[in-house]
């Protein structure tokens, strides 16, 4: 299994300041991501094989892109 990995996002100086004032009004550090997403993108009938197998395994399942 592939392990998802996180990285920065590249902010120009106005998204910086627009995250500065967003930290000093909630009190707390953020840190911003690039939207990438590690998990495969499934047709309608593939999330439901899934949930069923969710259902009958009783487990939580996520599917990786490859």
């Amino acid at each position: 299994m592939t392990v998802p990995t996180l990285r920065p996002a590249d902010l120009d100086d106005t998204a910086l300041a627009r995250l500065k004032q967003l930290e000093d009004r909630i009190g707390a550090p953020l840190v911003a991501y690039r939207p990438e997403s590690p998990y495969a993108a499934l047709t309608a009938e593939q999330l439901e094989e899934v949930r069923r197998a969710e259902s009958e395994l009783g487990v939580q399942l996520l599917a990786y892109r490859s």
